[in-house]
């Protein structure tokens, strides 16, 4: 008998599930009603859904701008537990999957496993266990099932349109050639095999240094559903917030150091920034986690955007609008101005150094994204140029890392931390 709590794996039958979330919700905000009660149906629904309908939910709990400000505190609280408490698949599934991946009993490739999962999210959920040599792992199971999950729902165009709006504020970039870039990057995070590669290519780029910590990969207990690593933890994003504002502005210094090292100079992106990836350290480091969802940077494009980053640093603003104007190969025309004073919004971090990120902040950066998409579009004689290949997920990175910035609320000089590593981009 099929356990009650498994997600539904059909097209249909998950597209009844998610039209209730619609009903629920758009039945709320049309008679004005507390949106309590259709958050937390929105939150219920989507855990058990899994897969890309749990992200989808993840992305508008923490992305400012994306839930009206009506209902912005009850749908936060509700999908918010979605971050790291969706619905989990039962110890004896898990250890099912294990056995099936790596070929022996749990009992017998770790010394101690905890059946109890530190968290659940979309694609699989992670146990604390301790292998032979003593050495305490963290091990990411993928929930069962989940793969045939995210398929159907990556032939749902729309629920991958919401996901589209969640990540750029609008279904309205090129949707065709976009879903396809988000096809993809969500097919990757089912390889867990690829995300200990691209683990350990952060470890590299990030070896020795003294802010950052990256859990180290356990090769041998790794296959493409299954994947382990050296235990890390710390304060969450809700207790960091409590702390003091001179702890929270190291720690926003921090993030942006390992956000933009790694893009600039790695050329490479974690683009899932949601808040259960990070846990803060006393002393100013963060460790980072999940890198499955990873955006290679090409690098011509990477140049125009180094030149971006030091124009701003330099307040050189002819400077950055050349190089704003060939990152996004834009063409002149009204879209052309536009844009580039979309871009010169988004740098205010940059431009206004030491800057305290908050959450009305990034909600207008959202709602302009929302209007550039509205005004300008394809066939008109006004310059517009579709996002280049590989821009799109720079978004969702920028919508949510900013957001936990903003949940931070600190005073920090992001320019400065860019110019200690910008000399080796």
């Amino acid at each position: 008998m099929a356990d009650p709590r498994d997600p539904p794996k059909g097209r249909i039958g998950r597209l009844a599930r998610l039209a209730s979330v619609g009903a629920r919700s758009g039945a709320r905000l049309l008679l004005n009603r507390d949106a309590d009660d259709a958050a937390k149906h929105a939150a219920e629904v989507l855990g058990n859904l899994r897969g890309l309908a749990t992200k989808v939910g993840q992305m508008a709990s923490y992305i400012d701008g994306v839930v009206p400000e009506g209902q912005r505190d009850s749908y936060e609280h509700w999908l918010g537990k979605l971050q790291s408490a969706a619905h989990q698949s039962t110890p004896e599934a898990i250890r099912g999957q294990v056995v099936a991946e790596l070929g022996r009993p749990v009992d017998e490739l770790f010394e101690e496993w905890d059946d109890t999962p530190l968290a659940s999210a979309s694609i699989g959920q992670v146990h604390r266990a301790r292998l032979p040599d003593g050495r305490p792992v963290a091990v990411k199971v993928q929930h069962p099932g989940v793969a045939e999950a995210v398929e159907a729902d990556l032939r749902n165009a729309g629920l991958l349109e919401t996901a589209l709006a969640a990540v750029a504020g609008t279904r309205r970039f090129e949707s065709k050639r976009v879903l396809e870039e988000i096809r993809e990057r969500f097919r990757e995070e089912l390889d867990y095999t690829l995300e200990a590669e691209r683990q350990q290519r952060f470890a590299t780029l990030f070896a020795g240094d003294d802010q950052v910590v990256i859990p180290e990969v356990v090769g041998d207990h790794c296959t493409q559903r299954v994947l382990t690593t050296t235990f890390v933890e710390g304060l969450s994003l809700d207790e960091a917030r409590a702390r003091p504002e001179a702890e929270r502005a190291v720690w926003c210094e921090t993030l942006w150091h390992f956000v933009y090292k790694a893009s600039l100079v790695g050329k490479l992106f974690n683009a899932d920034p949601h808040p259960g990836n990070y846990f803060f350290q006393p002393d100013g480091r963060v460790a980072f986690l999940d890198y499955g969802c990873v955006q290679p940077v090409d690098p011509g494009r990477s140049v125009h955007a180094c030149d971006l980053h030091r124009a701003s640093h330099r307040g050189d603003l002819a400077a950055f609008r050349e190089a704003g104007k060939r990152m996004l190969d834009l063409q002149g025309g009204p879209y052309e101005v536009r844009a580039l004073e979309y871009v010169e919004l988004c740098f205010a971090p940059l431009f206004e150094s030491p800057y305290r990120m908050s959450r009305d902040y990034v909600s207008t950066l959202v709602a302009e994204m929302k209007r550039l998409a509205l005004d300008f579009r394809k066939g008109k004689d006004d310059g517009y140029v579709p996002l280049p290949p590989g821009v799109f997920f720079l978004n969702r990175l920028q919508f949510g890392f900013y957001s936990v910035l903003a949940r931070l609320d600190a005073p920090a000089d992001y320019r400065s931390v860019e110019r200690r590593f910008l000399g080796d981009a």
